[in-house]
């Protein structure tokens, strides 16, 4: 299969096809040129759109959640996607366009070179046809004149009339007609030996050569337009695995979101520490001087209505003066801070401020962690420097060393304060998370204690000053500390008559559990827990322990286990941190 052979005179045909061809790679490289530009643009709305939809700098705290944070794994693998696609671009710019247009180039460059040395070959035949044209007709011409003069030379020859010298005159045209003939005869000859030698070397060699490179041109323009699509799909593909790996990425985010956690994290976030109002109790003002009815009344309706910060509350309220509340949220001289709180965090709920305070705390460790390390490395090169002095002076250390004793003296006072703070703050979420602080009986929407008589009173109000009644107050609750009663679930031994009985010297009397309770179920200590107050008792992480009484919406659990003396130790852990496993 040659060009050369089957398409020796196709010689305008196969300049048209070949010009086609590379018209065709042409195209392709443009196409390339715009997806090209496609997949930059792509590349470049992808990356804005990443920008565009990035955490603002006062969305930072919401990054906790997990859709949040699925969001935002989610933009960086679609930043990695539109890398990919940058990736995709430029490959094909510099590998496959570049290689086509240079392609693309050398084949006009050759198949001109083709061109015209078949355009000189044509002429070079068509000249040598056209001197064997040109030769035929002399020889033509010379023929005529020699038949005409041959028959003129008879004629002369025939005619008596004419004189010797005028039939030799006839004889001499003839011969040299007859000479001329032969001589064109000869030319012609000649010129068509030429001409058939070089037909039969244009056609049989010069001119299939042509064809046979103008062959192998297309067949590579073709060749290099298979090996160009191959390419470009090969870049796609190289990517393919990166690309994959990103949409594995978004379907991660997308599995990591956990609706649960993050309600979690809303109550974590939130949360106040403080207990529902308690109902409000009746007062008949028959029964009681006036005016304490009245300011009776408004501390307990003012002090039911108290809301927290970033709760669904509704107008702001004035905070009671006394109580533990009072030393929460109470004034006092603290300084305020770069965002306008207190201090210690004071003017927060309780939740909220052991939040800050154990994440100002975490901060002040990582600086004096940091001090520190800055402080020993100055030392070591005071040492160093002692020890070899052409390395620097030991006194250009010593000023930047007492700075950071300095520093470091500093952050550890702060840190020792917000420690303090930290212990203050614990310390007022036991007295008031007691484990019965918030299991009083109620009665007609009074608090009650238990009398020796067995009948049950309302506790006094305020006793004359401005503390409201409330489960959160420490002269209301029923808490082990308190000592005011006990609930029927008491441990034996820990209910105490109220203060104002024992000082008034009434006997009282304790309910007490002669039998032990039934076992509701089991539980698992998920983490440790140090007993702070009475009525509550330490557990180990990991340790089993039997539930008697469950959770009634306080936050504890009363449990029991088996000690060394072949008793039971009986109380109360927090419910957040164990495992329940109740019975059917």
């Amino acid at each position: 299969m040659s060009w050369g052979t089957d398409l020796w005179d196709q010689f305008d045909n196969l300049s048209l096809h070949t010009n086609r061809g590379i018209d065709v790679l042409d195209k392709y490289a443009n196409f390339l040129r715009d997806r090209v530009a496609i997949e930059t643009e792509y590349a470049g709305k992808l990356r804005r759109l990443v920008k565009n939809y990035q955490p603002k700098k006062k969305e930072e705290e919401d990054n906790e959640f997990t859709s949040r944070q699925a969001f935002r794994n989610l933009l960086k693998e679609v930043g990695d996607l539109a890398g990919q696609r940058e990736v995709v671009s430029e490959t094909l710019q510099l590998q496959i366009i570049q290689g086509v247009t240079l392609l693309s180039k050398t084949l006009r460059e050759d198949r001109k070179k083709c061109l015209n040395d078949g355009t000189v070959l044509q002429q070079t035949l068509s000249a040598q046809l056209s001197s064997l044209e040109r030769a035929k007709r002399n020889y033509d011409k010379a023929y005529r004149d020699s038949e005409k003069a041959v028959e003129n030379h008879k004629k002369a020859d025939m005619d008596f009339n004419l004189s010797r010298a005028e039939v030799e005159r006839y004889k001499n045209i003839m011969t040299s007609k007859i000479q001329q003939s032969d001589d064109a005869k000869n030319e012609y000859a000649n010129q068509l030996q030429k001409t058939n030698n070089l037909q039969q070397q244009h056609y049989g060699t010069l001119l299939p050569a042509v064809f046979n490179r103008l062959q192998e041109l297309d067949e590579k323009r073709t060749r290099g337009i298979r090996e160009f699509i191959i390419g470009a799909a090969d870049v796609e593909s190289s990517v393919a695995p990166i690309i994959a790996r990103c949409m594995e990425g978004i379907v991660k985010a997308g599995e990591s979101i956990n609706e649960q956690e993050d309600s979690l994290k809303v109550i974590e976030r939130y949360q106040s520490g403080f207990q529902p109002p308690a109902d409000i109790p009746f007062e008949d003002l028959s029964k009681m001087d006036s005016s304490i009815a009245t300011q009776s009344n408004y501390s307990s309706v003012t002090y039911n209505h108290l809301t927290i910060k970033g709760t669904i509350s509704g107008p702001k309220f004035k905070k009671p003066r006394g109580g533990i509340l009072n030393s929460i949220f109470g004034s006092n001289k603290n300084s305020l801070t770069a965002d306008g709180q207190k201090e210690d965090y004071s003017d927060l709920p309780p939740n909220q401020q052991r939040k800050k305070l154990q994440a100002k705390i975490a901060e002040l460790q990582h600086k004096v962690d940091q001090e520190t390390n800055t402080r020993d490395g100055l030392m070591k090169m005071k040492i160093v420097y002692e020890a070899n002095s052409s390395l620097g002076n030991p006194m250009t250390v010593e000023g930047q060393l007492n700075e950071s004793e300095h520093e470091l003296e500093k952050l550890k006072n702060d840190l020792k304060k917000y420690q303090g703070y930290l212990d203050k703050a614990n310390q007022l979420q036991v007295a008031n998370n007691s484990p019965q602080s918030n299991r009083n009986q109620l009665q007609n929407g009074h608090r009650t204690s238990r009398h020796s008589n067995g009948s049950a009173s309302a506790d006094d109000h305020n006793d004359g000053d401005d503390q409201p009644d409330d489960a959160g107050s420490l002269s209301s609750s029923a808490s082990p500390e308190s000592g005011l009663g006990t609930s029927h679930t008491s441990l034996p031994g820990s209910g105490q008559g109220s203060a104002n009985e024992n000082a008034m010297g009434e006997e009282t009397c304790y309910e007490t559990e002669v039998e032990l309770l039934q076992p509701l179920g089991t539980c698992r200590a998920l983490y440790p827990f140090e007993a702070t107050s009475e009525g509550s008792i330490p557990m180990n992480e990991g340790e089993e322990l039997q539930v008697i009484e469950n959770d009634q919406g306080d936050g504890w659990t009363r449990v029991r286990r088996a000690n060394n003396s072949n008793g039971w130790d009986e109380g109360f852990v927090p419910t957040s941190y164990i495992e329940c496993t109740l019975f059917a």
